[in-house]
C-alpha cells in the first residue's frame, strides 16, 4: 500500500510517519508534505492508495486537498476538534484522527485500513463537512486593540504586514505604523485566519497578501521582501519549505 503523509506540524508529521511503519512494515510512503498545495499535487501526481491528511494546513485546507485524491485512494483525515466530534465520526465509521493521536487510536485506524472497510474519500468528505457546518466555529480575528498612549488605536487585521513576538507583548507592523499588542504571539496565532497569515518563524507571522518574492541563498536560508514595508524578514529553516516554489 502506498501513503502518503501531509501536516504542517513537521514534528508531527515524522512521528506518524514512524509509528505507522511499526504498526505496518508493508506500507510505502510515497511522500511526507507539509502545507495544503503540496498535499493536492501529490495526490494527483503520486496517486498513494492512502492519505492522512491534516485539516488545517497553510495554502489550502486537508479538505480541499483532498478532492485532488483518486476514487480509489481512502482519506484518513487528522485534525483537533473536540471528543464529540470524535464520537460521531466514529459512528459514521470514517477514518478520522484527534491529535494527538494515540497509539491504540492509531492501531484501530489502520486495522480498519488493513480491512479495506473505510468509506470513500467523496463519502468522508461528504460526512465531515455536515459536521463542520453543525459545528459552532469562532470567527477570524478581524480587529486589534493597540494601546497608543493613553488612546486605543483599532487596527483592521487586514492591514497588518506582520506580526514579532516581543516578549510578553506582540509588535504589530502595518504599511505605515510599529504598535505594541498586549496579547502573546503565541494566543494571537491561534485567532488569525491561517489562509491569510503565515508562521515563517518561531517568533515571527507574516500576512501572506504581502509577501512580494522570497530570496533563496546558497546556504539555503530565505528571506521575504514585503509589498508595503522597506525591511526584509527571515524564514527560519522549519519553514522554508513553504517558500520552495516561490
Amino acid at each position: 500500500m502506498r501513503i502518503l503523509i501531509a501536516d504542517d506540524e513537521q514534528n508531527l508529521a515524522s512521528d506518524l510517519q514512524k509509528r505507522l511503519m511499526r504498526l505496518w512494515p508493508e506500507l510505502e510512503f510515497v511522500s511526507v508534505v507539509h502545507d495544503g498545495l503540496a498535499a493536492q499535487q501529490a495526490l494527483a501526481e503520486l496517486t498513494p492508495d492512502i492519505a492522512f491528511l491534516d485539516i488545517r494546513m497553510p495554502g489550502m485546507s486537508g479538505l480541499d486537498a483532498a478532492r485532488a485524491a483518486n476514487e480509489n485512494c481512502r482519506v484518513v483525515f487528522v485534525t483537533a476538534f473536540d471528543d464529540y466530534a470524535v464520537e460521531a465520526f466514529e459512528q459514521a465509521a470514517v477514518d478520522y484522527l484527534l491529535k494527538p493521536v494515540s497509539d491504540e487510536r492509531l492501531a484501530r485506524c489502520v486495522e480498519r485500513l488493513k480491512q479495506r472497510s473505510t468509506a470513500t474519500p467523496d463519502v468522508v468528505l461528504i460526512r465531515l463537512q455536515q459536521l463542520l457546518a453543525r459545528s459552532v466555529k469562532p470567527q477570524p480575528l478581524r480587529w486589534l486593540r493597540a494601546q497608543v498612549g493613553q488612546v486605543v488605536r483599532m487596527v483592521a487585521v487586514d492591514e497588518v504586514c506582520y506580526f514579532q513576538s516581543a516578549d510578553k507583548y506582540t509588535a504589530v507592523y502595518t504599511r505605515d505604523a510599529e504598535l505594541l499588542l498586549r496579547t502573546p504571539l503565541k494566543e494571537l496565532i491561534a485567532q488569525l485566519d491561517p489562509e491569510q497569515f503565515w508562521q515563517i518563524h518561531r517568533g515571527t507571522v507574516v500576512s501572506v497578501n504581502q509577501i512580494a518574492n522570497a530570496k533563496h541563498d546558497l546556504l539555503g536560508r530565505v528571506t521575504l521582501t514585503l509589498r508595503e514595508r522597506s525591511e526584509t524578514i527571515s524564514v527560519s529553516r522549519s519553514y522554508a519549505y513553504l517558500f520552495r516554489q516561490m
